[in-house]
Parts: structure tokens; sequence; C-alpha cells
């Protein structure tokens, strides 16, 4: 049977050959001289050889402790580095977090939470991925990530979904449309314009407004792409506030005010499973910043 080493006596040991003797370590490590002593002859009973040798009135390290000596030294700075890395991930100094997130909230939203986040937290790695938002829901369920901001939402017994905020769907068209003036809309002014569908045209379903997609013949689920068509007049297209691009200056967005529609955007994570300490802080400062 292997002995058990316990980490206290092979303290004792470095402590020993460290400081020049038994008297010395007891003094440095706050123990009486006997208690260090005991623990030492423990110990070499355990390893069936003796760590010192005996009667010379000196701590010399036997062959076999000369042997020890360097490995004791492994073993406990191995376990203090664990010691060390377990608390730096429970107190949120290091560690890693994975993020997925829809496109308009990782270019929108994410630069400025993960500005202040980082300057938190500044040992916590990041990784953010965008996707689509049943891309964020799988990448999600495969553990590929541990949080996900999306949108479109489906219930999932396996996932836990929190919402953040509600972003407004507006009509976005070229600045000299005829729709471009206008401060809202009705979904029947759309009639009669063409309209390029795109992947969260799927917000119109279930609404009067439903009616316009029927008649849609052009489907971009491309962003840039999209912008494109916007750009040459070819059509217009309906879009969440939060994914329209302010910075095209030819393009404007109009809220649709009959029916007034939005998409819920929400944090998702694994149910019925705990996050790791560095998306715990992650997951708290999207609350926070967010909700809040």
């Amino acid at each position: 049977m292997l002995p058990e080493l316990k980490l206290q006596p092979l303290r004792y040991i470095l402590a020993i050959v460290d400081h020049g003797g038994f008297h010395a370590a007891a003094k440095q490590l706050h123990r009486s001289q006997p208690a260090i002593s005991m623990a030492v002859r423990d110990l070499e009973s355990r390893l069936g050889q003796a760590l010192f040798e005996k009667g010379n009135g000196k701590a010399l390290l036997t062959p076999f402790g000369q042997w020890c000596e360097p490995r004791f030294r492994e073993l406990v700075a191995h376990h203090d580095r664990i010691c060390q890395d377990a608390l730096a991930l429970v107190s949120q100094q290091r560690g890693r977090v994975d993020i997925a997130a829809v496109p308009s909230v990782a270019s929108r939203l994410m630069p400025a939470i993960l500005a202040s986040f980082v300057h938190d937290y500044p040992g916590i790695e990041i990784s953010l991925q965008d996707g689509h938002s049943e891309g964020v829901n799988q990448m999600v369920l495969r553990g590929e990530v541990e949080l996900g901001i999306t949108s479109i939402w489906r219930p999932d017994e396996a996932l836990s979904f929190t919402p953040l905020l509600q972003d407004e769907i507006g009509v976005v068209c070229r600045d000299d449309h005829p729709l471009a003036n206008h401060d809202q809309l009705h979904w029947q002014a759309l009639i009669g314009h063409p309209l390029i569908s795109n992947g969260t045209s799927r917000l119109l379903e279930g609404s009067p407004a439903a009616e316009l997609l029927v008649e849609s013949t052009l489907y971009i689920s491309n962003m840039i792409s999209l912008t494109a068509m916007l750009e040459a007049g070819i059509g217009i297209t309906t879009l969440p506030r939060l994914a329209f691009q302010e910075e095209h200056e030819r393009l404007r967005f109009v809220p649709l005010a009959e029916p007034r529609l939005e998409r819920r955007i929400g944090l998702l994570r694994r149910a019925r499973q705990s996050l790791s300490p560095a998306a715990e802080a992650m997951e708290r400062h999207l609350l926070n910043t967010l909700m809040g």
C-alpha cells in the first residue's frame, strides 16, 4: 500500500532544510520543536527510510532525503498553485467566459459592456462569438458557450431565458423613399412597396403585417448584402432598431406603430446547470448593465 503523504510534514522538512535545523524551523513555523520532530519521525516511518542523518547534531539530509527534497518542493508548490488558482477563480480574479450573441447585440451593445467588464475583472479571459438566434441557442445547448444573448425565443426545457430588453421593429428604407419622412408607419402603408425579407422578418408572423411577407419575393439573411440592396433602392425591409446600422447615412429607420412589434432580447444559459465563477461574474454584469 502506498504511504499517504500529508502536506504539513513536507512543509516541516523543507523549513528544516531552508532554515538550517529543527529549532530554527520550529521558530519560523511557530511550532514547538518536539512537534516538528514527531512529525518528521512519523513521515520517516511512513516512508520506511530516514530523511535526516542521526546523531551528528546537524540537520543533514540522508541520500534518500536528498532525493525526496526537490520532489517535496514540487508537490507543495503544485498544491499551493492549485489552491491559489482555485481561490482566484472563486473570487473571479481569473478564469474564462465564452459568450455568444446575435450580431446586432454583439456590435451595438457588447463593446461598452465588455469594456466595463474588463475594467472590473481584468484577469478574466473573454471569448465572444456572434450568430443568428438559433445558432446562439445551439451553442449554449452544446456547451460551446456558457451564456448567450439572443432574440426570437422559443421555449426549451433545457435552457433558461432571462429577458433583458425590448427592441422595437421599424421600417428601413433609403432616405429618398416616400416612406422615409414619416415619424411612424401603419403596416398598410407598406403595401405596394417591394419588401426585402430577412432573418428577423418572422417577427411579423402572427400579426396583421404578416400579409406583407406573402408578397415578398426577395429574402436576404446577410446584413451587409441587405444594406447594399436597401442603399441601391431595390426595396424596403423591417428590422429591430438595434439591427439598424445608423452609420449608413442614406438609410432611415421609421418605427412601425401598427402593429407595434418588439423582439425580446434575453440572456440564455443551460437550465439546472451551474455557471463557472467567471460566467457568474459576466451574468451579473450583463443583468446589472442591461436591466439596470
